[in-house]
C-alpha cells in the first residue's frame, strides 16, 4: 500500500510540475518579450506537446506488454518489446517531425502576421519544435519502462526537473533579451539530457536493450495490434482539446472564449489529477492480470474505484466552493459573472470523465485497448454533433452541456469491464492477459 501511495503522489507531482512552473514563468516571458513573442512560444510549445503525444501514442501498449512479461519473468521478451517500441517511436517521431519541418514555412506566414515577428523567425521556431517532437518520442520509451516496473520516483524526478529547468532557462533567456528561438533551443537541449537520464534509469531495470539487433517481429505486431487503438484515442484527445474553443470563437466571437476556457482550465484537474494519481494502477494490473482471479480483481478494482471517487469528490467540492472566487481573482468580476452559469456543467463533465479513470486503466491492463478507443471516440463524436447543435441553440451554455454529455459517455467503459469480471469468463480473461502476441491481439477484440 505504501508503494502505491508513493507512486500516486509522484503521479500527481508529474502532472502539476509544468502548470505550476508556467504560473511563475509566463508573466516574466510575457513582460520581457511581449505578447507576440509569448504567443509564438505558446504555439511552438503546443506543437511539441501535440506532436509528442501523437508520436508516443503506442507507449501504453508497451507498458502493458512489459508489465505482463515482467509478471511472467519473460525478460528476453520484455527487452524485445522495448526494442520494438523504440523502432516504432523512432519512425513516428521522425515522420511527425518531418511533417512539421515541411509545413513550417506555410504556418509561419500565418503565425507571423504580427509586425514584431518575421515569418523567418516563426519558421525557425517551428523547425526547432519539430526536432523536439522526436526527442519526446524517444523519452516516452524510457518513461514507459519505468512505469511498467511501477517505479515512479526516478522517472517523475527526471521529468519534473527537466520541465522546471526548461522553464527556468526560458525565464533567464527572456530576462537577457533572447527571443523565442533561443528558448526553444534550450528546451531541446534539456529534453535531450532528460531523455538520456530516463534511458539510464530504464537500463538499470531491464538491462541492455540497445539496438544491437532489429526489433522482434512478433512483439512489433503485438504492439501495433494493441497500440493502434491507444494511438487513435490519443489523436482524438489532441483534436478534442482544442476544437470546442475554435468553434466557440468562430460562432460567438473571441470574447466568449475567455470565461469558457477558464472554466475548462479550472475543471480539468478534477480529471487530470485523478488520472495521474491512479496511473500506477495500469502497470500494477498489467503485471498481475494473468494471475488474479476474477473475484480478486473485483476486490482490487473496488478499492481503486473508492479512491477514484474520493479524489473526484474532493476536486469537485473544492471547485464548487472557491471556483467562482478563483476566476474572479484571475480575470475580474465581469468574466467571473459570465463564467458562473457554465462552471457547474463543465465541472460535472470533468467529474464524470474522472470517474471513468479506473475502468479505463483496468480495461487497458487487460489488453482491451480497442474497447477503450471505440468508447472514447464514440463519446467524442457524439459530443461534436451535440456541440454544434447546442451551440447554435443555447450558445456557450450549450457547449458546456456537451462536455457533460461526453463525461457521461466515458462511463460506458464499465460495461465491457463488468463483462470481463464475470466468473464464467475468468479462464478466458486469464488466457487473454498472457503476454503472447496472438493472445494479446485476441484480447483486444472484445
Amino acid at each position: 500500500m505504501r508503494r502505491h501511495l508513493t507512486n500516486a503522489g509522484f503521479g500527481v507531482v508529474d502532472y502539476v510540475s509544468y502548470p505550476a512552473g508556467m504560473l511563475l514563468v509566463a508573466p516574466i516571458v510575457l513582460h520581457r518579450l511581449g505578447s507576440a513573442e509569448y504567443g509564438l512560444w505558446m504555439i511552438a510549445t503546443a506543437v511539441i506537446s501535440a506532436g509528442g503525444i501523437l508520436a508516443s501514442g503506442f507507449c501504453d501498449a508497451c507498458i502493458q506488454r512489459v508489465a505482463a512479461h515482467r509478471g511472467s519473468c519473460a525478460f528476453d521478451r520484455m527487452r524485445d518489446a522495448v526494442r520494438s517500441m523504440l523502432a516504432i517511436n523512432l519512425v513516428t517521431g521522425t515522420l511527425l517531425g518531418a511533417a512539421v519541418w515541411a509545413g513550417a514555412p506555410y504556418a509561419a506566414r500565418h503565425a507571423g502576421a504580427a509586425q514584431t515577428i518575421s515569418p523567418a523567425e516563426c519558421q525557425a521556431a517551428l523547425r526547432i519544435a519539430s526536432a523536439a517532437i522526436l526527442v519526446r518520442a524517444m523519452e516516452s520509451v524510457g518513461v514507459g519502462v519505468q512505469r511498467a516496473f511501477e517505479r515512479y520516483r526516478a522517472t517523475v524526478q527526471i521529468s519534473a526537473a527537466t520541465r522546471l529547468l526548461t522553464l527556468a532557462s526560458a525565464a533567464v533567456l527572456a530576462m537577457l533579451g533572447c527571443r523565442t528561438a533561443a528558448i526553444l533551443v534550450a528546451t531541446v537541449v534539456w529534453l535531450a539530457l532528460g531523455t538520456i537520464a530516463q534511458f539510464r534509469q530504464a537500463g538499470k531495470l531491464i538491462g541492455n536493450f540497445g539496438p544491437r539487433r532489429g526489433p522482434e517481429s512478433s512483439e512489433t505486431r503485438a504492439l501495433f495490434g494493441l497500440g493502434f487503438f491507444a494511438w487513435v484515442q490519443a489523436a482524438g484527445g489532441v483534436v478534442y482539446a482544442q476544437l470546442d474553443r475554435i468553434l466557440l470563437g468562430i460562432s460567438l466571437g473571441a470574447a466568449t472564449v475567455t470565461p469558457y476556457s477558464l472554466c475548462v482550465q479550472f475543471a480539468h484537474p478534477v480529471f487530470g489529477l485523478t488520472a495521474s494519481g491512479l496511473n500506477f494502477l495500469f502497470p500494477y494490473l498489467s503485471g498481475r492480470a494473468g494471475a488474479l482471479s476474477a473475484s480478486s480483481l473485483r476486490v482490487t478494482l473496488l478499492k481503486a474505484f473508492a479512491c477514484n471517487l474520493a479524489l473526484v469528490v474532493c476536486g469537485v467540492g473544492a471547485l464548487l466552493l472557491i471556483g467562482d472566487r478563483l476566476i474572479r481573482i484571475w480575470a475580474g468580476p465581469a468574466v467571473a459573472q459570465r463564467a458562473a452559469p457554465i462552471l457547474l456543467p463543465i465541472v460535472a463533465g470533468a467529474a464524470l470523465t474522472g470517474l471513468g479513470v479506473t475502468g479505463t486503466y483496468a480495461l487497458q491492463a487487460l489488453g482491451q485497448f480497442r474497447s477503450v478507443a471505440w468508447i472514447s471516440l464514440a463519446g467524442r463524436g457524439a459530443m461534436l454533433l451535440m456541440m454544434s447543435e447546442l451551440l447554435r441553440h443555447r450558445g456557450v451554455q450549450g457547449l458546456a452541456l456537451s462536455r457533460l454529455f461526453y463525461g457521461a459517455v466515458s462511463l460506458l467503459v464499465y460495461i465491457p469491464l463488468l463483462q470481463q469480471l464475470k466468473p464464467s469468463r475468468d479462464a478466458a480473461r486469464m488466457a487473454a492477459a498472457l503476454p503472447g502476441p496472438v493472445s494479446a491481439q485476441e484480447g483486444s477484440n472484445l
